[in-house]
């Protein structure tokens, strides 16, 4: 950062960490208080909420080209379905289909610690990029890849995977970047809905593409590709990576996000830090985001992926039949998110909360919640399928807190390795969305049997309760020293005699004997 930069910064009222006893909960965990004067001038719409929507709109298309094959894949493999559409049919049976849909992850888990490293040393606008157009690209080209055999279509889908695989270790870093710490729960969460929304949209949507003559399956691949390269062209154009390098950003509002940072971040670009990833892989706190999201994705998916198989062959409803409930748990999800990242910003901004306090409520919300819902879900009689499906959009609706839990405490923790963190948490937690699926596929292994069904349930609803409390009782809310590896391990000098201690925290200032 230019000293000029730096200079104009220090003019500004910054996020204050308090220190006092009266502004520290039980756990140390400080509280922060919002540079009124600066927020003032620029807290209805700026360039920092610009960034968030180009991250909720790549989000979204994100999953909308994740989903798509999910619904074509129906109307690819139905004789009828393509008939009504003048479409072409394919013979591939169970195994096939699985293994087509399976194939996005293989190059989805490769990239994501890589684009967090990445991001942090060219900037995460690059990355975004190159992935989001890399994935666009592919997801244009996937009807000519099915039409040339499963095995191109599987190739395909690994490339955009790996496109993919950029997009949360990316705008993650992004934020870190981007959202001061009074507005990170708002910011963080309407970027991160993005996943429902696309989820949403590619299941309202798909199913009328497939079947419109004229259009057919094709129709949903080119839409959503075509759209993607529209959106990487504009953010090439148009985004930027921090506020110091927007061209249109005022002056005020960077001022306002810098100095809202600086505190942070240390006026340090992460580019110039090594990764400690000593320091990171053995953080306590570190662990505790890690095993919170482990849990996330198996509750997450086993309710995703198992809930349509017992509605059907337990309780007889089928929920995939119709578009519009399908999309409801999506929806739910999508507004309550919304709803607690205002609760949960709007606590922290009066001081009700510390950052510690209101990431442990967010989470046992987003996962706790569930919990009962699984277990009252076991005992619903198969008479009452209404009442399960209102049973599955409450659990996966108040997943949504889970956006002002765990999800964004790894920006709180250490917003210069942000990326990096994301990266390692999402590439473990993707393991746990291939592994409950199987592991429900073999304590139930007849589909149509409840009992077999409640054992499966009470699996997850054990999950959420076990990983979110050891969330509870290791997570954090404060920078870590490893933030800033540089400061940490160094003790500055002052030319007055004093020794500034720092490690991503306000400095503390000892007095040293002799000292002006």
């Amino acid at each position: 950062m230019s000293e000029g930069r730096s200079e104009s910064s220090e003019s500004v009222d910054r996020v204050v960490v308090q220190g006092s006893a009266n502004d520290m909960d039980v756990g140390g965990s400080p509280k922060i208080t919002a540079p009124t004067n600066s927020r003032k001038c620029c807290s209805w719409f700026g360039q920092r909420h610009v960034i968030t929507i180009f991250s909720f709109l790549s989000i979204t298309i994100g999953y909308s080209q994740r989903v798509n094959l999910s619904i074509a894949i129906v109307a690819m493999t139905n004789r009828n379905t393509t008939l009504e559409s003048d479409s072409q049919y394919f013979d591939w049976d169970g195994d096939q289909r699985s293994t087509i849909l399976s194939s996005f992850f293989w190059g989805y888990v490769i990239t994501q610690i890589p684009s967090g490293q990445l991001s942090e040393r060219f900037g995460p606008k690059l990355v975004l990029a190159v992935g989001m157009g890399l994935c666009s690209l592919f997801t244009l080209l996937s009807p000519l890849a099915a039409n040339g055999g499963l095995e191109w279509l599987c190739a395909c889908r690994v490339i955009q995977g790996l496109g993919q695989g950029v997009l949360f270790p990316s705008t993650h870093a992004l934020l870190a970047r981007w959202s001061p710490p009074i507005e990170r729960g708002r910011i963080s969460t309407f970027a991160y809905a993005g996943a429902q929304f696309g989820t949403v949209v590619a299941l309202s949507t798909g199913g009328l593409l497939a079947a419109t003559k004229g259009a057919g399956w094709p129709s949903m691949f080119y839409i959503f590709g075509g759209i993607g390269i529209l959106w990487t062209i504009v953010w090439v154009i148009f985004g930027s990576s921090e506020p110091d390098q927007h061209r249109w950003i005022s002056e005020a509002e960077r001022n306002y996000i810098v100095s809202s940072l600086s505190s942070q971040k240390d006026h340090v670009n992460p580019k110039n830090l090594s990764t400690p990833w000593r320091s990171i892989l053995t953080s306590v706190p570190f662990m505790a985001i890690l095993i919170a999201h482990c849990g996330q994705n198996w509750g997450y998916w086993t309710l995703i992926t198992e809930m349509p198989t017992y509605m059907g062959n337990v309780l007889n409803y089928h929920i995939k039949e119709n578009g519009l409930l399908s999309a409801l748990p999506y929806l739910a999800m999508w507004i309550f998110s919304m709803f607690m990242s205002w609760v949960s910003d709007t606590t922290l901004e009066r001081g009700w909360l510390t950052v510690r306090s209101a990431r442990k409520i967010g989470n046992s919300i987003a996962h706790w919640g569930p919990a009962v819902a699984l277990i009252i879900l076991g005992y619903i009689p198969n008479n009452q399928p209404k009442v399960a499906l209102g049973l599955l959009t409450l659990a996966v609706g108040l997943n949504g807190a889970s956006f002002v839990g765990f999800q964004v405490n790894h920006i709180d923790l250490s917003p210069n390795f942000a990326g990096t963190l994301m990266g390692i948490t999402n590439c473990v937690a993707n393991f746990m969305s291939i592994l409950a699926p199987l592991v429900a596929g073999a304590i139930a292994p007849d589909s149509t049997n409840a009992d077999q069904w409640r054992i499966v349930f009470f699996v997850s609803a054990a999950v959420y309760f076990v990983f979110n409390l050891i969330f509870i009782i290791f997570g954090k809310g404060e920078i870590q020293p490893w933030n800033n590896p540089i400061r940490a391990k160094r003790v500055n000098s002052n030319d007055n005699g004093t020794l500034s201690l720092e490690a991503g925290k306000e400095a503390s200032v000892i007095k040293m004997p002799g000292g002006k």
